[in-house]
């Protein structure tokens, strides 16, 4: 933890994070954080052995958690050894982690990348809290975890990590005249390798991102839209599932573009690769076209070396981005803008980067399916 958190401004890295463990700021009693939780910007959370079914969601405002849970709990279950998690059902998971942050140390929670791939829509609420994700400079006390499988049912247990913690202090966020800067020094965006120039940068409290819906000549699919009535996925499973099973490739009409059908649930490309140096990390925002018929990821966490090596070799990473439209059809075109990548100053460069460095899963990606899914069938058509 930095010396004077009141006076720093950043997003703590991998370094400071362990000391937060060791001095008790993050702990899990009676069980260990692994040093493999402690990624570059951000801590994975692990499930605990208990959950519960939900009547409803909630938040606790001015309650604790437990008092919320006696109204809305439907019963509780055990995880230790694995349980199913039905489709379209809120569940509240205790997490192990508990947190006791200093004074002037806030914290930020989102769905990890393979959880958001899934469809599977989670948030972390608090004692005495107003919001979901947010959590106040100071704060004592546990982490409850709310999951949502959206599109497959879903079997999970004990330890398994489907969320993401960051530390912050001060204020942390890049404005757009610096987002500019940056781009200009160190390019945070790329299409076909060669940067985007500096007048094709599209800002407004981040940077804007598109989709690829060019047309492939062989046919090739430009993403997959969810399977319903699919059969079970294990999410302790990794490369074990049959990619068949569960997503439909989706290929694009002769105009380059495609019409999303409502409360489908869509995995597709960013048309832009994306880089973040060192000194920052990203966070993944849906674009709101005023209409409210399109939403766009649920993975929000970008660690400092997406994109990035230190040899200067890698032109970015592309963005897989998770799509639902609402109420009626919605048609999306190549290149239009669905998204925004808001960066944040780190306090200092973490130790290792994301990718290579720390074996990361979807560096230099070419694909969308999350790792849960064998690289045969379906997956191999991008």
């Amino acid at each position: 933890m930095p010396s004077e958190p009141l006076t720093a401004s950043g997003i703590l890295p991998d370094i400071h994070l362990r000391k937060a463990i060791e001095a008790g700021h993050i702990s899990a009693d009676p069980y260990r954080i692994g040093s493999g939780s402690v990624q570059p910007a951000s801590l994975d959370l692990t499930l605990g052995p208990r959950a519960h079914r939900l009547r409803c969601s909630f938040l606790p405002d001015a309650k604790t958690v437990a008092d919320k849970l006696a109204e809305h709990s439907m019963g509780e279950f055990d995880l230790r050894d694995g349980a199913i998690l039905e489709r379209n059902r809120p569940y509240l998971i205790p997490l192990r982690e508990r947190l006791s942050l200093p004074p002037g140390v806030r914290a930020k929670a989102n769905p990890k990348s393979s959880t958001g791939r899934l469809d599977i829509f989670t948030r972390v609420i608090t004692d005495r809290s107003f919001r979901f994700d947010e959590i106040a400079a100071g704060y004592e006390g546990g982490l409850w975890l709310e999951v949502v499988s959206r599109s497959f049912t879903v079997r999970v247990q004990e330890g398994l990590s489907l969320n993401q913690l960051r530390l912050v202090v001060g204020e942390s966020r890049v404005s757009d005249a610096e987002i500019r800067a940056i781009h200009i020094d160190q390019p945070l965006l790329f299409v076909d390798e060669d940067p985007v120039g500096e007048g094709d940068i599209a800002v407004a409290d981040g940077l804007f991102m598109s989709l690829d819906l060019r047309k492939r000549a062989t046919g090739e699919a430009v993403g997959y839209r969810a399977k319903k009535n699919s059969r079970l996925l294990d999410l302790a499973g990794l490369e074990r599932h049959d990619p068949d099973l569960f997503w439909e490739p989706v290929v694009p009409e002769r105009e380059d573009r495609l019409v999303l059908e409502p409360e489908e649930f869509y995995l597709l490309l960013s048309a832009e690769a994306v880089s973040v140096p060192p000194g920052y990390a990203a966070e993944m925002t849906a674009y709101d076209p005023t209409s409210g018929e399109l939403r766009t990821h649920y993975a929000g966490f970008f660690d400092p070396g997406f994109g990035y090596d230190r040899a200067g070799t890698l032109r970015g990473s592309r963005a897989t981005l998770e799509v639902r439209a609402h109420d009626v059809p919605f048609m999306v075109e190549h290149r239009q803008p669905v998204c925004k990548l808001s960066f944040d100053r780190m306090l200092e460069p973490p130790h290792t980067l994301y990718g290579a460095e720390i074996g990361s899963h979807y560096q230099s990606q070419r694909v969308t399916l999350s790792k849960h899914f064998h690289r045969s069938g379906a997956s191999s058509s991008t």
